[in-house]
Protein backbone atom coordinates (compact mmCIF):
# COMPACT_ATOMS: atom_id res chain seq x y z
CA UNK A 1 0.00 0.00 0.00
CA UNK A 2 1.23 3.47 -0.86
CA UNK A 3 2.46 5.49 2.09
CA UNK A 4 0.27 8.55 2.64
CA UNK A 5 1.91 11.80 3.62
CA UNK A 6 0.64 15.18 4.70
CA UNK A 7 2.86 17.27 2.48
CA UNK A 8 0.94 20.37 1.50
CA UNK A 9 -0.19 20.50 -2.11
CA UNK A 10 1.93 22.96 -4.02
CA UNK A 11 0.06 26.21 -4.42
CA UNK A 12 1.41 29.72 -3.92
CA UNK A 13 -0.42 32.35 -1.97
CA UNK A 14 -1.84 34.11 -5.01
CA UNK A 15 -4.83 31.79 -5.36
CA UNK A 16 -5.82 28.95 -7.64
CA UNK A 17 -7.06 30.80 -10.73
CA UNK A 18 -5.09 31.49 -13.90
CA UNK A 19 -1.70 30.18 -15.08
CA UNK A 20 1.00 29.83 -12.47
CA UNK A 21 3.72 31.04 -14.89
CA UNK A 22 3.53 33.53 -17.75
CA UNK A 23 6.38 34.13 -20.18
CA UNK A 24 6.15 37.33 -22.19
CA UNK A 25 8.47 38.31 -25.02
CA UNK A 26 11.36 36.40 -23.49
CA UNK A 27 14.71 36.71 -25.21
CA UNK A 28 18.31 36.27 -24.19
CA UNK A 29 21.68 37.01 -25.74
CA UNK A 30 25.26 36.18 -24.79
CA UNK A 31 27.03 39.27 -26.03
CA UNK A 32 26.13 39.57 -29.70
CA UNK A 33 24.93 35.97 -29.96
CA UNK A 34 21.15 35.89 -29.66
CA UNK A 35 19.98 32.54 -28.22
CA UNK A 36 16.28 33.01 -27.44
CA UNK A 37 13.86 35.39 -29.12
CA UNK A 38 10.22 36.33 -28.58
CA UNK A 39 9.03 33.44 -26.40
CA UNK A 40 5.42 33.75 -25.22
CA UNK A 41 3.67 30.95 -23.36
CA UNK A 42 1.88 30.08 -20.11
CA UNK A 43 2.14 27.14 -17.72
CA UNK A 44 -1.09 26.06 -16.04
CA UNK A 45 -1.43 25.13 -12.39
CA UNK A 46 -0.84 21.42 -11.97
CA UNK A 47 0.40 21.06 -15.55
CA UNK A 48 3.36 18.92 -16.56
CA UNK A 49 5.13 20.53 -19.51
CA UNK A 50 8.27 19.20 -21.18
CA UNK A 51 10.66 21.42 -23.14
CA UNK A 52 12.45 19.79 -26.08
CA UNK A 53 14.73 20.95 -28.87
CA UNK A 54 18.02 20.10 -30.58
CA UNK A 55 21.26 20.29 -28.62
CA UNK A 56 22.47 23.84 -28.16
CA UNK A 57 19.11 25.41 -28.93
CA UNK A 58 18.89 27.15 -25.55
CA UNK A 59 16.80 24.84 -23.36
CA UNK A 60 18.99 25.28 -20.29
CA UNK A 61 19.17 29.04 -20.86
CA UNK A 62 15.36 29.10 -20.91
CA UNK A 63 15.26 27.09 -17.68
CA UNK A 64 17.66 29.51 -16.00
CA UNK A 65 15.53 32.48 -17.07
CA UNK A 66 12.34 30.79 -15.85
CA UNK A 67 13.80 30.09 -12.41
CA UNK A 68 15.48 33.45 -11.80
CA UNK A 69 18.99 32.00 -12.05
CA UNK A 70 19.58 34.21 -15.09
CA UNK A 71 18.00 37.56 -15.94
CA UNK A 72 16.74 37.54 -19.55
CA UNK A 73 17.98 40.20 -21.95
CA UNK A 74 14.40 41.08 -22.84
CA UNK A 75 10.87 40.19 -21.80
CA UNK A 76 9.75 38.87 -18.45
CA UNK A 77 8.66 35.80 -16.52
CA UNK A 78 5.78 36.07 -14.05
CA UNK A 79 5.38 33.56 -11.22
CA UNK A 80 1.92 33.69 -9.69
CA UNK A 81 1.56 37.23 -11.04
CA UNK A 82 4.91 38.53 -9.77
CA UNK A 83 7.87 39.24 -12.01
CA UNK A 84 10.80 36.91 -11.35
CA UNK A 85 14.01 38.77 -10.50
CA UNK A 86 15.61 35.97 -8.45
CA UNK A 87 14.68 32.37 -7.61
CA UNK A 88 11.21 32.75 -6.05
CA UNK A 89 9.88 31.04 -2.99
CA UNK A 90 7.54 28.29 -4.09
CA UNK A 91 9.79 27.07 -6.90
CA UNK A 92 12.28 24.19 -6.62
CA UNK A 93 14.90 22.94 -9.08
CA UNK A 94 16.14 19.39 -9.70
CA UNK A 95 19.35 19.18 -11.72
CA UNK A 96 20.70 16.37 -13.89
CA UNK A 97 23.86 15.76 -11.87
CA UNK A 98 22.40 14.44 -8.62
CA UNK A 99 25.82 13.16 -7.50
CA UNK A 100 27.09 16.75 -7.28
CA UNK A 101 23.93 18.22 -5.77
CA UNK A 102 23.91 15.83 -2.79
CA UNK A 103 26.34 16.21 0.11
CA UNK A 104 28.16 12.85 0.46
CA UNK A 105 29.02 13.44 4.12
CA UNK A 106 25.36 13.96 5.07
CA UNK A 107 22.80 11.21 5.53
CA UNK A 108 19.82 10.96 3.20
CA UNK A 109 17.62 12.59 5.83
CA UNK A 110 20.08 15.42 6.45
CA UNK A 111 20.42 16.07 2.72
CA UNK A 112 16.66 16.60 2.50
CA UNK A 113 16.60 18.67 5.69
CA UNK A 114 19.40 20.97 4.49
CA UNK A 115 17.36 23.56 2.52
CA UNK A 116 14.71 23.59 5.24
CA UNK A 117 17.37 24.48 7.79
CA UNK A 118 18.59 27.28 5.54
CA UNK A 119 15.00 28.53 5.26
CA UNK A 120 14.72 28.77 9.04
CA UNK A 121 12.15 26.00 9.49
CA UNK A 122 11.92 24.76 13.10
CA UNK A 123 13.83 21.54 13.83
CA UNK A 124 10.82 19.29 14.55
CA UNK A 125 8.94 20.60 11.53
CA UNK A 126 11.83 20.23 9.09
CA UNK A 127 12.56 16.63 10.11
CA UNK A 128 8.89 15.69 9.87
CA UNK A 129 8.61 17.34 6.47
CA UNK A 130 11.80 15.67 5.22
CA UNK A 131 10.55 12.24 6.32
CA UNK A 132 7.25 12.84 4.54
CA UNK A 133 9.07 13.81 1.34
CA UNK A 134 11.25 10.70 1.52
CA UNK A 135 8.14 8.56 2.03
CA UNK A 136 6.66 10.17 -1.07
CA UNK A 137 9.57 8.87 -3.18
CA UNK A 138 9.74 5.47 -1.48
CA UNK A 139 12.85 6.00 0.64
CA UNK A 140 11.50 5.80 4.18
CA UNK A 141 13.83 2.89 4.95
CA UNK A 142 16.97 4.72 3.81
CA UNK A 143 16.99 7.87 5.93
CA UNK A 144 20.22 6.89 7.70
CA UNK A 145 22.12 5.91 4.55
CA UNK A 146 24.62 8.13 2.77
CA UNK A 147 24.35 9.04 -0.93
CA UNK A 148 27.39 6.96 -1.84
CA UNK A 149 25.60 3.89 -0.45
CA UNK A 150 22.69 4.31 -2.89
CA UNK A 151 22.22 3.56 -6.57
CA UNK A 152 22.02 6.40 -9.07
CA UNK A 153 18.25 6.13 -9.26
CA UNK A 154 17.92 6.26 -5.49
CA UNK A 155 20.20 9.29 -5.32
CA UNK A 156 17.97 11.09 -7.79
CA UNK A 157 14.97 10.16 -5.63
CA UNK A 158 16.73 11.89 -2.74
CA UNK A 159 17.21 14.98 -4.91
CA UNK A 160 13.51 14.92 -5.81
CA UNK A 161 12.55 14.47 -2.16
CA UNK A 162 14.67 17.48 -1.23
CA UNK A 163 12.79 19.56 -3.80
CA UNK A 164 9.43 18.29 -2.51
CA UNK A 165 10.32 18.99 1.11
CA UNK A 166 10.44 22.67 0.23
CA UNK A 167 6.72 22.31 -0.57
CA UNK A 168 6.96 24.07 -3.91
CA UNK A 169 4.14 25.02 -6.23
CA UNK A 170 6.44 24.43 -9.22
CA UNK A 171 9.30 21.98 -9.72
CA UNK A 172 11.66 22.72 -12.61
CA UNK A 173 13.81 19.78 -13.73
CA UNK A 174 16.83 19.90 -16.06
CA UNK A 175 17.37 16.49 -17.71
CA UNK A 176 16.72 14.81 -14.35
CA UNK A 177 16.81 11.20 -15.57
CA UNK A 178 19.54 11.40 -18.21
CA UNK A 179 22.25 9.79 -16.10
CA UNK A 180 20.48 6.55 -15.16
CA UNK A 181 19.82 3.31 -17.03
CA UNK A 182 16.67 2.77 -19.09
CA UNK A 183 14.72 0.77 -16.49
CA UNK A 184 15.55 3.20 -13.70
CA UNK A 185 14.57 6.07 -15.98
CA UNK A 186 11.16 4.48 -16.59
CA UNK A 187 10.69 3.97 -12.84
CA UNK A 188 11.58 7.60 -12.12
CA UNK A 189 9.20 8.82 -14.83
CA UNK A 190 6.36 6.91 -13.20
CA UNK A 191 7.40 8.19 -9.79
CA UNK A 192 7.20 11.75 -11.10
CA UNK A 193 3.70 11.18 -12.45
CA UNK A 194 2.54 9.75 -9.12
CA UNK A 195 4.08 12.57 -7.08
CA UNK A 196 2.68 15.22 -9.40
CA UNK A 197 -0.80 13.70 -9.11
CA UNK A 198 -0.64 13.22 -5.34
CA UNK A 199 0.73 16.65 -4.46
CA UNK A 200 -0.90 18.70 -7.22
CA UNK A 201 2.37 20.38 -8.17
CA UNK A 202 3.29 21.95 -11.50
CA UNK A 203 6.29 20.41 -13.30
CA UNK A 204 8.40 21.96 -16.05
CA UNK A 205 10.95 19.45 -17.35
CA UNK A 206 13.73 19.90 -19.91
CA UNK A 207 14.60 16.70 -21.77
CA UNK A 208 16.36 15.44 -24.90
CA UNK A 209 14.29 12.25 -24.86
CA UNK A 210 11.27 12.46 -27.18
CA UNK A 211 9.58 9.36 -25.73
CA UNK A 212 9.95 10.78 -22.23
CA UNK A 213 8.49 14.12 -23.28
CA UNK A 214 5.41 12.53 -24.87
CA UNK A 215 4.91 10.00 -22.07
CA UNK A 216 5.05 12.56 -19.25
CA UNK A 217 3.56 15.71 -20.70
CA UNK A 218 0.25 17.45 -20.81
CA UNK A 219 1.92 19.69 -23.39
CA UNK A 220 5.31 19.64 -25.14
CA UNK A 221 7.05 22.93 -25.90
CA UNK A 222 9.39 22.49 -28.87
CA UNK A 223 12.15 25.05 -29.42
CA UNK A 224 13.91 25.58 -32.73
CA UNK A 225 15.66 28.08 -34.94
CA UNK A 226 18.53 30.53 -34.46
CA UNK A 227 17.76 32.41 -32.32
CA UNK A 228 15.39 29.86 -30.84
CA UNK A 229 11.68 30.47 -30.78
CA UNK A 230 8.69 28.26 -30.09
CA UNK A 231 8.17 25.84 -32.97
CA UNK A 232 5.06 24.34 -31.38
CA UNK A 233 3.22 23.96 -28.09
CA UNK A 234 1.77 20.51 -28.64
CA UNK A 235 -1.08 19.12 -26.54
CA UNK A 236 -0.55 15.47 -25.57
CA UNK A 237 -4.00 13.89 -25.59
CA UNK A 238 -3.05 10.48 -24.21
CA UNK A 239 -5.34 8.82 -21.66
CA UNK A 240 -4.54 8.71 -17.96
CA UNK A 241 -3.25 7.01 -15.97
CA UNK A 242 -0.23 6.35 -18.15
CA UNK A 243 1.70 3.10 -18.10
CA UNK A 244 5.04 2.42 -19.72
CA UNK A 245 4.04 -0.50 -21.97
CA UNK A 246 0.36 0.20 -22.59
CA UNK A 247 0.73 3.94 -23.24
CA UNK A 248 3.75 3.59 -25.48
CA UNK A 249 1.94 0.90 -27.51
CA UNK A 250 -0.89 3.24 -28.45
CA UNK A 251 -1.02 4.42 -32.08
CA UNK A 252 -1.58 7.96 -30.79
CA UNK A 253 1.70 7.79 -28.85
CA UNK A 254 3.54 6.93 -32.07
CA UNK A 255 1.81 9.79 -33.89
CA UNK A 256 2.74 12.31 -31.22
CA UNK A 257 6.29 11.03 -31.04
CA UNK A 258 6.65 11.49 -34.80
CA UNK A 259 5.27 15.03 -34.60
CA UNK A 260 7.76 16.00 -31.90
CA UNK A 261 10.62 14.35 -33.78
CA UNK A 262 9.80 16.28 -36.94
CA UNK A 263 9.67 19.53 -34.97
CA UNK A 264 13.15 18.89 -33.57
CA UNK A 265 14.64 17.57 -36.81
CA UNK A 266 13.35 20.35 -39.10
CA UNK A 267 15.32 23.11 -37.46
Amino acid sequence: MKTQTTLSKGEPDGGASGPIMRVRGLGHSYGEREVLKGLDFEVGRGELMCVVGPSGVGKTTLLECLTGLRRPSEGEVLFDGERIEAPPRGLAIVFQDYSRSLMPWLSVLDNVVLPLRSAGVARDERERTAREALAEVGLSDFTGHYPWQLSGGMQQRVAIARALAYRPAVVVMDEPFASVDAQTRADLEDLLLRVREHLGITVLLVTHDIDEAVYLSDRVLALGGKPAGIRSLLTVDLPAPREQVATKSLPRFAELRSQVYRLIRDV
